[in-house]
């Protein structure tokens, strides 16, 4: 892929909610390589969403940053995910923002685990009305060092349904990994297998021979066959381990291609360039207030 050097040429509008909890602290980056691509960003936290302040509606992309919400007390992103599962006007509120054709959403990290939790991703579908309840068929388990790993990591990005990566697929290169549950676990074996054969298998850590890798320290967390990434089947919904919103900026990478030192954006900047493309032309259907 071409390293992207300037972002769209558009002048469309597009609000996104960079969605924090108590301890969410990537939002910061997060919102800087949005801005970047050209999005209006709004800082919305949940409590904003509770008590009403803020409203989905009107935003065509939802990002969920990473972080230690709640400080991962009874696990990661269970706390964040309660206060959307167990407030039936916000679960329905984020089941129609999931439903809408004209919505993506990226969760990193914290998010990713957060997205997971609420069925966001995976072989199964989230409820449309968000009346019934959620029963997630992947979670983020610890990781199989038993520490948390903050390194970075090689990653090739699979041929996928994922908007975010279109045009990238097959390329390799490094990124930030910051966590201490990032280790795809899934109800069963069918289902991972399930995911790779319909292409929802966005990432994958790689070896010094970029092969998908199981062994530490290349795998920093011990996913089945390197897993770092998954989408959702129409690939609107990302969610991700490692963390693109710290390495978007060429200035932000430990180390690099000598022939890279001409650009200022990193490979990673594409992803959000390509979520901005995919808003301008895509119609946004409806707006409420």
């Amino acid at each position: 892929m071409d390293i992207p050097k300037q972002r769209p040429q558009r002048t469309e509008i597009i609000d996104v909610a960079v969605i924090r909890e108590e301890g969410t602290n990537g939002d910061r980056e997060m919102a800087a390589a949005l801005v970047r691509a050209g999005f209006k960003v709004w800082d919305i936290t949940m409590q904003d969403l509770v008590t009403g302040k803020a409203n989905l509606d009107r935003y065509r992309g939802v990002i969920f940053p990473g972080g230690f919400s709640y400080a991962d007390v009874l696990g990661s992103a269970k706390g964040w995910s309660a206060s959307i599962l167990f407030n039936d006007r916000v679960k329905r509120q984020f089941a129609h923002f999931f439903s809408r054709p004209d919505t993506f959403s990226l969760g990193v990290c914290n998010g990713c685990q957060l997205m997971a939790l609420i069925g966001w991703v995976g072989a199964a579908t989230p409820p449309e009305d968000g009346d019934k309840d959620v029963t997630p068929d992947v979670v983020l388990e610890h990781n199989l060092s038993e520490r948390f790993e903050c390194r970075w990591s090689t990653v090739k990005i699979e041929k996928s349904k994922a908007i975010m990566l279109k045009g990238m697929e097959g390329s390799s290169f490094g990124v930030w990994v910051a966590h201490g549950e990032g280790r795809f676990a899934f109800k069963s074996k069918s289902i991972y297998r399930q995911l790779v054969k319909e292409n929802l298998v966005a990432l994958r850590y790689v070896d010094d021979n970029n092969q998908p890798t199981e062994v530490y320290p290349m795998n920093p967390n011990g996913s089945i066959e390197g897993l770092a990434g998954i989408c959702s089947p129409d690939g609107r919904h990302l969610a991700m381990m490692p963390h693109p919103e710290r390495c978007e900026q060429m200035f932000q990478w430990p180390y690099m291609p000598r022939d890279w030192l001409q650009y200022q954006n990193s490979p990673w900047q594409k992803m959000f360039y390509n979520a901005y493309e995919w808003c301008c032309n895509v119609k946004f259907h409806t707006v409420y207030y």
